[in-house]
């Protein structure tokens, strides 16, 4: 036997190990629970006994660790587990200790009630932590969606709401209208894909000579058709393409010079200015600014319109002068046979999509021919530069990689955090610019698809499509990869595909009969231009100039029904020969004239702006101009009237 002494210290050393033991449990059964609780009501899973020695004769009380009735305390559950703790270590007490007669009359302790009040305050402080949890935890659920709901109607303007209204009712036939109408969307997406890859693989080809091969037609693939397919989900109008276009491709050039010249890492500043951009153009949407584009009358429209028509034209022009600026000025086969081919490929599709007015053949018939022809022509025109002789011209194919890669073998994450803080706030000011190019591009294209001529049912939607863009923006820049807008040209040949007409009797005229409004022909068209990256190979057989003859007949088709222009044409037209309706009976010639001036001089100057390096990242700017001349210049030398009879 152990002497009084030490038995009282080895007791006191015991208890505390018991407490400290417990508090341990405590705080794993804090953990394990929950954990235990749910695997044994899921999966009634038992509880394993923990092992013990072989000579104890203490048993696992059992324990049920399925979830306890609403009146059964966890923490009853985890007092339990000190307790069966505790016995163990008692079984385990050294033998003379547990034969001795104080351990049969153990002396009371004051940290018995120490003890025991501690775990009364754990308990209680348990209890308090559990049902304010439960508490919160109710109140978030119950109340935090009409938090969030309030907060966003508090932020966003009553436009928002009413677009999100409007295209809402009409979401799910945006999908089911395609099926019901497959003779018109499946022509329309094989002669869109084409008309949508040209630009694409062309505008990818400069891009990648402007920025020394930083980006190329590989990003501007994966970005179209990314882009595209997320615009043709979520925007408000569907009948809307969004594509690389010439504008931003000027902005792109302005802004690499200026980051050579200030010796700025190109990609990383490309990536901020597209974040600020993408920040300014939510919140310009949520903000329902785009009530703001009733400012933009069809004067700004037409003269818009103009640019991107020239500059489809100059595009296709310029491609086919340098065939002849390459070649050997003693053997020019090459660059006739080129300017052949895209003179046959534009005057080809221009007949076959006009065909469905003439007297020829039944409806099905010139339907069929309008639907399938043009890409019957490319087809056509790619394989006749396959013959043995022709190809020996060396009639010039696209430049595409032969694999999929990136420029220059870089990753896809730009590392944009590289640049000083400075220049990151620095990129707030050619954001502003682009932003403002976005807004009015986005915008005067929507207006264009929306008008009334058309004849869409559904509606417009301006804002969500802002928010849309401007998600967009966002993710491209991130990823380096080039940035997408509204493209009138595609736009409105994917509304003019999906048009049937029919012969007016009365007026002996073709009107439009309907329009299938579909959210299914741009999802499919920017999915198949994004899977063309796997296609590389295939694209190099496709001849240049019968890129260069879509890019005429593109920027011919814009032409189409722009008063601007017709009013250039019939500027020297005698007047006797003009329709009663037409404005130079109302203004005069000389009247008329000046207004058709002043818009003549309007796209020169965005043109002069565009073309020069120096102050193409400033060109944005300038088509804000067209709608301060027309808001505070015009009125003060047309009367109402006269611009009413202008069409403005």
């Amino acid at each position: 036997m152990m002497d009084q002494a030490s038995y009282f210290r080895q007791i006191s050393k015991k208890r505390f190990d018991y407490i400290s033991v417990g508090m341990l449990s405590l705080s794993l059964a804090a953990i394990c629970t929950p954990t235990q609780a749910f695997l044994s009501a899921s999966y009634h899973i038992p509880m394993i006994p923990s092992r013990v020695s072989s000579n104890s004769q203490t048993k696992m009380p059992p324990m049920n660790l399925a979830p306890s009735a609403p009146n059964k305390s966890r923490i009853s559950q985890r007092l339990g587990t000190i307790s069966y703790l505790s016995t163990i270590a008692e079984d385990h007490m050294p033998e003379d200790a547990a034969d001795s007669d104080l351990t049969k009359e153990p002396i009371p302790l004051k940290e018995d009630e120490e003890f025991i009040k501690a775990v009364q305050e754990l308990k209680g402080a348990a209890l308090n932590v559990t049902e304010s949890s439960v508490q919160l935890t109710s109140a978030i659920i119950k109340k935090g969606p009409g938090i969030i709901g309030r907060l966003l109607a508090a932020v966003a303007d009553n436009q928002l709401g009413e677009d999100l209204k409007r295209r809402k009712k009409t979401y799910i036939s945006d999908w089911t209208d395609a099926f019901e109408n497959k003779r018109a969307v499946v022509p329309a997406i094989l002669f869109l894909y084409f008309a949508c890859l040209a630009p694409v693989v062309s505008f990818g080809t400069i891009a990648s000579q402007i920025t020394e091969g930083s980006m190329g037609p590989v990003e501007f693939l994966i970005a179209s058709g990314g882009a595209g397919m997320f615009y043709s989900i979520f925007s408000g109008q569907p009948m809307t393409f969004v594509a690389p276009t010439g504008l931003t491709l000027a902005f792109l050039s302005g802004l690499y010079r200026y980051c050579t010249l200030q010796g700025f890492a190109f990609l990383p500043v490309y990536t901020w200015v597209g974040l600020w951009t993408s920040f300014f153009m939510i919140t310009l949407g949520v903000r329902g600014s785009s009530k703001y584009i009733r400012y933009c009358t069809r004067f700004t429209d037409e003269v818009f319109n103009g640019l991107l028509s020239l500059n489809f034209i100059y595009e296709a022009c310029a491609s086919l002068r340098r065939n002849f600026m390459l070649a050997n000025p003693m053997n020019l086969s090459m660059p006739f046979v080129s300017l052949s081919m895209a003179l046959g490929t534009f005057l080809s599709t221009a007949q076959l999509t006009a065909f469905e007015t003439s007297m020829f053949f039944n409806s099905k018939i010139r339907s069929l021919m309008k639907d399938f022809g043009p890409v019957a022509v490319i087809i056509a025109f790619s394989a006749i530069n396959q013959l043995q002789s022709i190809k020996k011209f060396g009639v010039p194919t696209l430049q595409v990689p032969n694999k999929f890669e990136l420029s220059g073998g870089r990753e896809f994450l730009v590392p944009f955090m590289s640049v000083p803080e400075n220049v990151r706030w620095l990129c707030v000011f050619p954001a502003i610019l682009l932003t403002s190019l976005f807004f009015m591009d986005q915008n005067i294209s929507s207006r264009v698809v929306n008008r009334e001529e058309n004849g869409l049912k559904k509606g417009p939607a301006y804002n969500i499509d802002m928010i849309t863009l401007g998600v967009i923006t966002g993710v491209l820049s991130v990823f380096g990869m080039p940035w997408m807008c509204g493209a009138t040209v595609q736009s409105m040949n994917h509304v003019r595909a999906l048009t049937s007409r029919k012969f007016n009797e009365e007026t002996k005229a073709m009107e439009i009969n309907s329009v299938v409004e579909t959210r299914i022909t741009g999802l499919v068209i920017h999915a198949m231009l994004a899977a063309s990256i796997y296609l590389l190979p295939l694209l190099k057989i496709l001849p240049i100039p019968v890129v260069s003859g879509v890019f005429l007949y593109l920027g011919r088709k814009l032409m189409t029904g722009n008063t601007f222009l017709q009013r250039v044409r019939e500027s020297i037209a005698e007047s006797k020969r003009l329709p009663e309706s037409h404005p130079i009976h109302v203004l005069g010639r000389k009247k008329m004239n000046i207004f058709t001036a002043v818009q003549v001089a309007c796209l020169a100057g965005l043109w002069g702006f565009k073309q020069n390096n120096s102050t193409a990242i400033f060109f944005p700017g300038v088509i804000g101009l067209l709608m301060a001349i027309r808001t505070w210049v015009l009125p003060r030398f047309f009367l109402e009237t006269e611009l009413v009879a202008l069409g403005d």
